[in-house]
């Protein structure tokens, strides 16, 4: 199989309860299955590419639901390491509406991914011409140091093989410091042809001011990471990206939100499929507003959208082009 993206990461089981009910209140809860790298995989899939999502599962019947949900929507799940020990994780989130915020509770301690080891690669998919990119996020290099190593030998096997590489900075407060997010994330970041960063990540991590403009932050990073195309989400604010000394700027789509949960993940599915069909970089920002938008007004963690449906955004008249 010839693929468009390889995706490495964790997918675990997300329990929600129903009706925006509180975890202490509920008798049932709604199961979703989510990871940043398979919602990734998922919205790039739905969008016509092929593509491989890479992991390691326990090979009992959630880890089936896992990789189940995910091929029915088109990814490639062949390559995952099945085991028979270990549990895959689990992640409960309580949704909120103001004034109560939603909460997360995780329970991925030990899991299967958690344990993948780089010999669980398979590295007769990294060869040359196998693949356009390999696609990571920094909660895989979070969760433990064997991920970590995993993903660093993939990041080595997908260079070798020609490959262009995309990172997903993602930090999760929950795994890991802002100095600790900032040493694990930097030769990922160093090594990235396309380099995802939410623009208050890129604040909390390189301990930058808190009132510092976008455009600023921007610059910041394109000086520290020179070789990336690197796109920045601000949330309702849209996207900047910085490429051949230009800035570009794209405004959201206005959404109802829904489901915020993978928004990010979405918008990283669109700006790649935009990317690597157009390579067109302002092109490549109105997918991932698009996708993203229509992500936010779907519940779940995957952006179970249809491409004419981001089409029909991508043709409104919404503020996108060169900043400076």
């Amino acid at each position: 199989m010839i693929y468009d993206v390889v995706t490495l990461g964790e997918t675990m089981l997300r329990f929600t309860p129903p009706a925006l009910r509180r975890l202490e209140q509920t008798l049932e809860f709604e199961l979703h299955v989510g990871g940043s790298e398979s919602n990734t995989a998922v919205g790039l899939a739905r969008l016509g590419f092929n593509v491989a999502w890479l992991s390691r599962l326990t090979d009992n019947a959630l880890g089936h639901v896992i990789a189940r949900t995910i091929a029915s929507h088109g990814v490639d799940t062949s390559h995952v390491a099945w085991t028979p020990e270990d549990r895959v994780g689990l992640y409960f989130l309580e949704e909120g509406k103001a004034p109560r915020g939603s909460q997360v509770i995780y329970d991925r301690k030990d899991s299967a991914m958690a344990k993948m080891q780089p010999n669980d690669l398979p590295v007769d998919v990294f060869q040359q011409g196998n693949a356009k990119l390999f696609h990571t996020t920094g909660i895989t290099l979070a969760i433990s140091k064997s991920a970590k190593a995993t993903a660093t030998k993939a990041l080595e096997l997908a260079k070798n093989a020609g490959w262009r590489v995309s990172f997903d900075v993602n930090y999760r407060s929950k795994l890991w410091t802002p100095k600790e997010a900032r040493t694990g994330c930097e030769a990922f970041m160093r090594q990235a042809d396309i380099l995802f960063i939410p623009l208050r990540d890129a604040k909390i991590i390189f301990e930058l001011d808190e009132g510092s403009s976008p455009e600023s932050v921007l610059g910041f990073l394109a000086k520290r990471f020179p070789k990336a195309v690197i796109a920045m989400t601000m949330s309702a604010k849209g996207a900047m990206t910085f490429f051949s000394g230009n800035v570009y700027q794209q405004d959201a789509f206005k959404a109802e939100e829904v489901g915020r949960l993978g928004g990010g993940d979405a918008f990283s599915a669109g700006f790649l499929y935009g990317y690597l069909t157009f390579n067109d970089v302002a092109l490549a920002l109105r997918w991932g507003a698009a996708v993203a938008a229509l992500k936010y007004s779907i519940t779940g963690d995957f952006p179970l959208i249809e491409k004419r449906e981001a089409e029909a955004l991508i043709n409104q008249k919404v503020s996108t082009g060169i900043v400076r």
